[in-house]
């Protein structure tokens, strides 16, 4: 949960006075517990930026107030202040016409304001109220009914008194019954002297009804109510995807006994070092490593990847994830709630919560909007009987019908909810974005820098190359000898050779073995006096000829690591080892280059190695020799020379310059803490294709997002001109108004379908 300090904002004009009441998404048990001293609660009503700014509003003045966190997508605040200013806080937050549940860490789970348990595991459904249950439905369809009704009295009953109060009675009770609430928040802010949608809905069908239009009021509240379900409902969709990831994890696990018996276990009793078992078909049910077995997973869930990835001993798996293959017995490295699918989900929701650069604008534009539309409302009720010869009961009527228009509702919710749809897209393809903002701006990256281990290449060097040079020694014997040695040895290129060469291993060839740091590793093979070692020995063993020099200059131009095997007279095996480069490096550095962007290598190792790597990754700027600070200044001279640039690491070396760049990515699977943490934006797997991706998805997100923002402005436009110059009624006003805001809804949620 994101801690906020700012003070309160002034975009309480927004629209959003959407009867939510009715509609709760599947929450989400907060992952982290509340700070010491911090109160958290529930406010089912609570689901936009307006609604937030109300509540900011409301708690201004409370005293001690420290900060306040809100998860608009799981409907919570917390606040930190005080205990004894919590019965003022709440109090104040009611009088704003929320209704705040708290919300305790106790024993089995969270309470909700139903007293239901939420146990704390990722993978609980929580219960929900929601007016699509039948009777809500029920209760708005009344509500549409007896406002038809309102409208045949009207229309086709003789006026007679009798028939007016009989109408204005069926009238009456499709807006009781639809605009209830609406009232209740209406008043408080009303009350409170500020414009919201709630506010400019009771004035108008107040308004409307009391002029003796009481068959449009009827109609305008029911369909005002309906119309903000449907769009609750689909923003909902929106907000809740990513949760769809809670339905991938099991509740249930086979988990090993002391005796070495098998049983099932809820998820949620199950602790760090347990040993759980899962059989083909089944879903992983939380982080482990596998200590028996070997598999095929399918971890797109988590990391976006397609093909399952083989198993085996000593790798990861994660909570969520399908074993496509065979059984396999795994060691628990991380309890429910606390999986990287669970800190996925988190993190999606905490960006949630973050305003991209476009919903600050259409904020700040619709705060201005709304009073002004407000006053023109004034202005015609006052001035149109003097100005166009209208009757004062004609004039009042298409204030309130400019009224009704002033909602910026379509204008306000068309950006939230497209980059919700955006993050959610993102992060089931395995790129978790950590803010709108960073979604909204890789659109303007300019050039990347990349890491090179890690990065582009895959970290762990291989023997690529063996080369014998004296041929008095059979193959397979020098093979022996090399494996038996390197496989004495804790370094990373011995490593390499050992397991290139594991088909040579015979370790009865090996009589004595000493290590030497810095050099490399000499030993004794039935008598003859054997040395494995880099350059630096082969120097000091005096036997490195100028034919030696002339192969070496050939491996390391390529960007290779020698390891040479020797007998005190003469080298007899050169062994090459390199960190290969990935098979998506090449098209993702092509994809990147044909979506405008400069691609830059900036790596540690030498100058002749990042050449090398970067003439095969196709980066012609390949820079090598760089520590952390270089890495840093050089992202500084590309952000001077090109405009708007990242940085992709994995690396502690490389967190200085994530967090120096314009957007930072950190490879997940791979990546330090540290890098992630720095990051602004996490590839789950790996994959450099997923940066291009995420710029393909960004210009997407805001070519969404002007579409939208035009739509809204064109049906506000059009129909301020018709209240004022022409005929525009009031339920008209709203069937354009839900109807714009219905399309910018949907036109966001494309984003989820459609992918790249």
């Amino acid at each position: 949960m994101e801690s906020d300090n700012t003070p309160p904002t002034k975009d309480s004009n927004l629209c959003c006075g959407h009867n939510h009441a009715h509609i709760q998404p599947v929450e989400q048990t907060p992952t982290e517990p509340a700070k010491s001293g911090v109160a958290l609660f529930r406010i089912p009503t609570m689901d936009c930026a307006a609604e937030e700014a109300e509540i900011r509003h409301a708690l201004a003045k409370l005293p001690g107030l420290r900060s306040l966190s809100f998860q608009l997508g799981a409907r919570t605040i917390a606040i930190d202040a005080p205990s004894e200013s919590l019965p003022e806080a709440l109090a104040a937050i009611r009088k704003a016409g929320f209704k705040p549940t708290p919300l305790t860490n106790e024993g089995a789970g969270l309470q909700d304001d139903h007293g239901h348990g939420h146990h704390e595991h990722a993978n609980t459904h929580f219960h929900s109220e929601s007016a699509w249950m039948p009777q809500g439905a029920l209760r708005y369809a009344l509500a549409l009914v007896l406002a038809f009704s309102a409208e045949s009295i009207a229309f086709f009953a003789p006026a007679t008194l009798t028939t007016s109060l009989a109408g204005m009675a069926v009238a009456a009770m499709a807006i009781a019954l639809s605009g209830l609430s609406t009232y209740v928040k209406g008043i408080a802010a009303l009350r409170n002297a500020r414009l919201n949608i709630n506010a400019l809905m009771t004035v108008a069908v107040t308004g409307a009804f009391l002029i003796g239009q009481w068959p449009e009021a009827a109609m305008v509240m029911a369909l005002y109510a309906i119309a903000e379900l449907i769009e609750a409902r689909s923003v909902d969709k929106a907000r809740n995807a990513i949760k769809g990831l809670l339905d991938l994890t099991p509740e249930e696990a086979q988990t090993r006994n002391a005796d070495g018996t098998w049983a099932r276990t809820h998820v949620k009793n199950i602790a760090m070092g347990a040993i759980v078992r899962v059989k083909p078909g089944e879903r992983v049910p939380l982080d482990a490593v596998i200590v028996a077995g070997e598999t095929a997973v399918d971890q797109s869930s988590v990391t976006g990847e397609s093909i399952p990835v083989d198993k085996s001993i000593g790798d990861p798996v994660f909570a969520g994830t399908i074993n496509r293959t065979s059984s396999f017995e795994a060691e628990v490295t991380a309890i429910a709630g606390d999986t990287m699918l669970a800190r996925i989900i988190h993190a999606v929701e905490q960006a949630q919560g973050s305003r991209a650069p476009t919903q600050q604008f259409v904020d700040a534009f619709a705060a201005i909007y709304t009073p002004a539309v407000f006053v023109l409302a004034l202005a015609v009720a006052a001035l149109g009987p003097w100005l166009q010869d209208w009757t004062f009961v004609q004039a009042i009527y298409k204030a309130l019908v400019l009224l009704v228009i002033a909602c910026p509702c379509a204008l306000v919710i068309s950006t939230p909810v497209t980059v919700v749809s955006g993050l959610a897209t993102a992060a089931r393809r395995g790129i978790l974005i950590k803010g709108g903002v960073h979604l909204e701006n890789a659109r303007k990256i300019k050039v990347i820098a990349l890491d090179k281990t890690g990065t582009i290449t895959s970290g762990k060097p291989k023997l690529v190359a063996t080369e014998i040079l004296d041929t008095a020694h059979p193959e397979q014997q020098v093979f022996h000898w090399a494996a038996d040695m390197a496989a004495h040895s804790d370094h990373p290129v011995s490593h390499a050779i050992a397991l290139g060469l594991d088909g040579y291993q015979c370790d009865g060839d090996l009589e004595t073995f000493t290590a030497l740091p810095g050099r490399g590793i000499q030993a004794q093979a039935h008598g003859t006096a054997l040395v494995l070692g880099n350059h630096r020995l082969i120097e000091e063993m005096g036997i490195c000829s100028p034919e030696i020099e002339a192969r070496l200059a050939v491996y390391e131009h390529e960007g290779r690591t020698i390891t040479m095997l020797a007998s005190p007279e003469k080298v007899i095996a050169l062994f090459a080892v390199a960190d290969t480069i990935k098979d998506s490096s090449r098209d993702a550095v092509a994809e990147l280059n044909a979506l405008g962007v400069s691609v830059s290598m900036l790596t540690g190792d030498n100058a002749a190695t990042a050449k090398a790597i970067g003439t095969q990754a196709g980066i012609a700027d390949a820079r090598g020799d760089m520590l952390p600070d270089d890495k840093f200044a050089a992202i500084e001279a590309l952000r001077t020379s090109h405009g708007c640039v990242a940085m992709v690491g994995d690396g502690i070396n490389d967190a200085p310059a994530l967090a120096r760049a314009d957007i930072g990515f950190a490879m997940g699977g791979a990546g330090t803490d540290i890098a992630m943490e720095a990051a602004d934006i996490v590839i789950m797997n790996d994959d450099l294709r997923r940066i291009p991706e995420t710029i393909r998805l960004s210009r997407k997100t805001h070519s969404v997002l002007t579409q939208n923002i035009v739509i809204a402005l064109a049906v506000k436009a059009a129909f301020l001109g018709m209240a004022i110059f022409g005929e525009a009624s009031m339920w008209m006003a709203v069937f354009a108004d839900m109807g714009a805001s219905l399309i910018v809804v949907f036109n966001g949620l494309r984003l989820m379908r459609s992918g790249n």
